[in-house]
C-alpha cells in the first residue's frame, strides 16, 4: 500500500492523474462500521477497474478544537491503522496532517482540494461523515451539491453490532471497562495493543508465575484494570497466556499501574522485545488478598480459564 502524507496547504501536482475511488473516514478501531465503508468503497473500485484509496487523519480532530487533561489515546494508532487497511486491500492512503488550517477550509474548497483534487471518481463515506470546517453544511446531505457532478457520492448506512451502533464511541467505552469479548466482535478481530518487555519486580517468578511486564507504546488506549486471556507476540509466534493490568493491590498502597503477561509453556528471557498483546477475553476484575496464598490459588484458576479459552477458540 502506498502511503501519502498531505499538509494543508498541499501541492496537488504530487497527486499522480489517476482515478480513484476514495473512502472517507478517521477510522478509528477499524471497526465493522468502518469496514462496511471500505468495503463498498472496494467494491465500486472494483467495478471501475480504479484503484482504492482511503483519506484519513494523523490524528483526531478534538486536538485542535478544546484542551485535553491528558494525552489522546487511541483505538489504534497511526502506524497500526495503516496495517489494517493494508490488509483490507486498500492501494493508496492518504493521512492528513489534522492542523488548525485544515480546521479552517470551507466545505466547498475541502471538497475541490481533498477529493476533486485527489482524483476520485466517487467517494465513500458512512452516514455521519464530516469535512472540511465545522459546519452544519459540511455532511453527507450536502456533499452531492459540493460535488457538481464531477463524482459520485456514496453514503453507506448505520452499522450495528449486536443490536448498537458499531461505532469508535462504543469501542472506546468497551476497552476502558475491560469488555474486550465484545469489543472483538465491533472491531471483528482481537483487539490488540503494542510495547517492550522491560523488567518488574519478579514478584510473579516468586509465585511460580513469572511474568513478562509491558512498558505500553504511548497513544494506545489500554483495556481496563483486570484478568485478561491473551496473546502475546514475540517476534513472528503467537504465545496464549494471561495478563494482569493494575496497581498490585496486595503488595501495598498506590503503586503504579502495571502490565504483566504471564506466558504458557514459556520459559525464555524476552527483554527488550518488541511484542503485541492480542486480548482476547475478560476473567475478573483486580482483586486484593491477604497473602500470596490466596492470589496463588486465584491465578490458577485464571490460567485454566484461560487455557480452556485459548483451547477451544
Amino acid at each position: 500500500m502506498e502511503v501519502m502524507t498531505l499538509h494543508h496547504p498541499f501541492d496537488n501536482e504530487k497527486i499522480a492523474d489517476e482515478p480513484v475511488v476514495l473512502a472517507m473516514g478517521f477510522f478509528d478501531g477499524v471497526h465493522a462500521g468502518h469496514r462496511a465503508v471500505i468495503e463498498r468503497a472496494q467494491v465500486e473500485a472494483q467495478r471501475r477497474g480504479v484503484k482504492l484509496a482511503v483519506l484519513t487523519y494523523d490524528q483526531h480532530a478534538s486536538i485542535v478544537f478544546k484542551t485535553h487533561d491528558a494525552p489522546l489515546t487511541y483505538l489504534t494508532t497511526l502506524p497500526r491503522k495503516l496495517e489494517l487497511l493494508a490488509s483490507l486491500g486498500v492501494d493508496i492512503a492518504y493521512v492528513v496532517n489534522f492542523t488548525s488550517a485544515l480546521a479552517k477550509v470551507a466545505p466547498q474548497d475541502f471538497v475541490d482540494q481533498y477529493m476533486v483534487g485527489l482524483h476520485a471518481q466517487a467517494v465513500v463515506a458512512g452516514f455521519d461523515h464530516t469535512y472540511g470546517a465545522r459546519d452544519a453544511a459540511a455532511d453527507m446531505a450536502h456533499l452531492p451539491a459540493y460535488a457538481q457532478g464531477r463524482f459520485d457520492v456514496i453514503e453507506v448506512a448505520r452499522v450495528d453490532v449486536d443490536g448498537e451502533e458499531g461505532a469508535s464511541t462504543r469501542a472506546r467505552q468497551l476497552v476502558d471497562t475491560g469488555r474486550v469479548d465484545e469489543l472483538n466482535v465491533l472491531l471483528t478481530q482481537p483487539y490488540e495493543t503494542t510495547g517492550v518487555v522491560v523488567h518488574g519486580e519478579a514478584r510473579g517468578r516468586e509465585m511460580g508465575y513469572p511474568t513478562a511486564n509491558i512498558e505500553t507504546t504511548p497513544g494506545e488506549r489500554l483495556p481496563g484494570v483486570g484478568v485478561y486471556t491473551v496473546e502475546l507476540q514475540v517476534g513472528n509466534q503467537w504465545y496464549g497466556g494471561m495478563a494482569s493490568i493494575g496497581y498490585n493491590v496486595t503488595f501495598g498502597e498506590n503503586r503504579p499501574k502495571t502490565v504483566e503477561i504471564n506466558l504458557f509453556d514459556f520459559a525464555t528471557e524476552i527483554y527488550g522485545e518488541h511484542v503485541k498483546v492480542r486480548w482476547h477475553h475478560y476473567i475478573r476484575g483486580e482483586m486484593k488478598f491477604d497473602g500470596m496464598a490466596g492470589l496463588i490459588a486465584k491465578l490458577a484458576d485464571d490460567e485454566s480459564v484461560s487455557r480452556r479459552f485459548l483451547a477451544e477458540r
